[in-house]
């Protein structure tokens, strides 16, 4: 047989693209189903925190009306009423909001306290490392539910009420955000300190230092920006154990003090009413469990996508 001359096939199959860095992150978070159904619920917890707004004004959620009291869920209140008449559908609204709130911004006192003191002992090492990790090593050992009962007993009463956004907030609010992002920062610290002695090692950060780039563009630029992926995590994690932490203490009647609300203090006294008015409890209650279990659920979610030992597939 004559021989054929061999012609080049078309290529019918391309090879995709590389995935970019979130691309590769979405599709890792993703397979997490639950982490999914915690992204859901938590959009709708803060749509139902912020929308209700539209709905029920501030006067109205702290409005008393005492011939209304302990009323059970119905047409007009459909959460029912609370002790002194006030309707629980617009306080769990607006406290909410409050509980978000101090969840969010005591994480962010967490983070820049435990970021800070696991960056300065992970880096520097020494005499420096050994006080601070001392210092860490103090805190741990101290409840942190006795510290915040304490502190907030003392510091209480003490922050006058302030005006944000046109809204009054008792000045215990600023209090307890303090209070938890000062009790919580420890394990954060460690895991800095860790992964900055990791990093730190590293051949890039020894050039860095080797061609004089100033300490504070090595650590934020060069050793942070790598370590970003526990940070994360933790921070996340943090502001579900903010809200609880709230709700341990506000439960305790040293928390949030009236007329603001927060789901927290909603449950104060209703342990009086679990089976006459239950109403008292569940709702606000329901709320908690729903934003913790969101909250962790995102979190493990997170750790898994930022896993650079996860697989890409």
């Amino acid at each position: 047989m004559p021989n054929l001359p061999i012609t080049n096939l078309p290529d019918t199959e391309e090879e995709a693209p590389p995935l970019t860095l979130r691309e590769l992150f979405w599709r890792r978070f993703r397979r997490h189903k639950m982490a999914l159904f915690g992204l859901v619920t938590l959009f709708l917890l803060v749509l139902y925190s912020v929308g209700g707004t539209l709905f029920f004004t501030e006067a109205y959620a702290n409005l008393t009306d005492t011939t209304m009291r302990l009323q059970p869920p119905s047409h007009e209140h459909p959460f029912g009423t609370d002790t002194v008449g006030r309707d629980i559908l617009a306080r769990t609204i607006y406290g909410g909001q409050i509980s978000l709130l101090i969840g969010l911004t005591a994480m962010l006192v967490e983070v820049v306290i435990g970021v800070t003191v696991g960056a300065l002992a992970g880096y520097y090492g020494g005499w420096l490392d050994s006080i601070l990790m001392r210092f860490t090593e103090a805190m741990l050992n101290i409840p942190q539910l006795f510290l915040l009962l304490v502190m907030a007993k003392f510091f209480g009463g003490r922050v006058p009420n302030l005006t944000l956004f046109g809204r009054t907030f008792s000045g215990s609010v600023v209090v307890i955000v303090l209070i938890i992002g000062a009790t919580s920062w420890m394990y954060l610290a460690r895991i800095v300190r860790a992964e900055f002695l990791s990093i730190k090692e590293n051949e890039y950060i020894l050039a860095a230092r080797a061609t004089g780039t100033p300490t504070g563009q090595i650590i934020f630029q060069h050793i942070l920006p790598n370590a970003i992926a526990p940070i994360v995590v933790s921070a996340t994690l943090s502001v579900a154990n903010a809200i609880t932490l709230e709700a341990y203490i506000s439960f305790l009647g040293l928390g949030v003090q009236p007329p603001t609300a927060t789901w927290g203090n909603m449950l104060e006294g209703a342990y009086n009413y679990i089976e006459t008015a239950p109403w008292l409890w569940i709702f606000p209650g329901t709320l908690i469990v729903l934003t913790v279990l969101s909250i962790n659920f995102v979190g493990d979610g997170l750790r898994d996508a930022l896993d650079p030992r996860s697989l890409a597939r």
